[in-house]
């Protein structure tokens, strides 16, 4: 495991001499003019290239959807999987193949419906994978259906007068199943984004990384005040562990706690200080579910960067242990069957 570790979890800038185009396939990327899906994958070849891993340890599985796409356009191994399946896929390659980084591309709809129970079984067990999940608040491959990220009342070709089912919060459901990276970027920022990446890939255990993308034909502008360089700055918090949460263009905006919540501080108020403004802690579980809830409030910022990044033991990690521990080369396979709680009927 020790060598592993430094193989694979390593983020130093790659002496390998790789390039972005290094990870391009041959194959034409084909996504709407406009999609957001085209920085990320930018940023995704250009991350893996300043990784210090060779080419060959990396892999990249996905489900169904626009996102999914990504094996073909990645010069990795891939795996295109069928529609909900991708990290259960991921999961058993992971066991099988421990010596490879294995990410995950993945939609809203792919990710969080018909891929839920994976999803949060895989946070749970702190799977070793890098999961991507692309939030554009809709189905856009089977033509703009509500997602289950879809905002409230918003009318879709499946909910016509306007969907009536409150939307998964991703961050705080990744937060709640166990996940010990869970991040957030954009596809508008995608220096930042790539750099979540490869923070993501740096953590030992379950990365989630969600990124806000623009669905250009069926639900264009839906995250514009959060992704729009306008709007941003007053409208999103940018996370950094030991800082204050500050935010607004000019950094007058606070967040401190109201008893058990958060709420929102005018520094230029002298009634309040710099001192009352809560720190980042990206170790702390507790502040990571505060973070990611404020996602439901309107009147707070929404979090970007990483919310958390706890250490704890992998799934594979503890499963070595565990086999360390009772492996015996000279066990009958039947005996064990047997157990001790079984009987004969004559």
């Amino acid at each position: 495991m020790a060598q592993y570790n430094e193989i694979i979890h390593s983020n130093n800038t790659s002496g390998l001499g790789l390039d972005a185009k290094d990870f391009k396939s041959s194959a034409a990327v084909r996504w709407c003019a406009g999609c957001g899906n085209f920085s990320i994958l930018a940023m995704l070849q250009k991350a893996m290239s300043e990784i210090n891993v060779p080419k060959e340890k990396f892999a990249v599985v996905s489900g169904i959807g626009c996102s999914s796409r990504f094996p073909y356009y990645m010069d990795t191994f891939g795996y295109h999987t069928i529609h909900g399946r991708a990290v259960a896929m991921a999961c058993g390659m992971r066991l099988a193949r421990p010596d490879l980084s294995v990410w995950v591309t993945t939609g809203d709809g792919d990710c969080l419906s018909i891929g839920g129970n994976h999803f949060i079984h895989a946070c749970r067990r702190n799977m070793n994978l890098n999961i991507l999940m692309f939030n554009n608040e809709i189905y856009s491959l089977t033509k703009g259906q509500q997602s289950p990220t879809s905002r409230l009342g918003l009318k879709t070709k499946s909910s016509p007068l306007g969907t009536i089912d409150d939307p998964f919060e991703p961050a705080t459901l990744a937060v709640g199943a166990g996940a010990t990276f869970v991040a957030r970027g954009m596809d508008a920022d995608p220096k930042s984004m790539k750099e979540l990446f490869k923070a993501a890939h740096s953590h030992q255990g379950l990365s989630f990384v969600e990124v806000y993308t623009n669905c250009v034909i069926f639900n264009d502008g839906a995250l514009k005040p959060f992704t729009d360089k306008a709007t941003r700055d007053e409208m999103t918090i940018w996370l950094e562990h030991g800082q204050p949460l500050i935010f607004g263009a000019d950094k007058k905006k606070g967040i401190k706690m109201d008893g058990a919540r958060p709420k929102v501080i005018d520094l230029t108020d002298s009634n309040h200080t710099i001192d009352e403004v809560l720190v980042h802690n990206n170790e702390d579980s507790y502040m990571a579910f505060l973070l990611a809830n404020m996602s439901y409030d309107v009147t707070m910022p929404r979090p970007m960067g990483v919310i958390l990044d706890m250490k704890i033991d992998t799934y594979l990690q503890r499963s070595e242990k565990q086999l360390a521990q009772y492996y015996d080369p000279n066990a009958d396979l039947m005996i064990l069957l047997k157990g001790d709680e079984s009987w004969e009927v004559v």
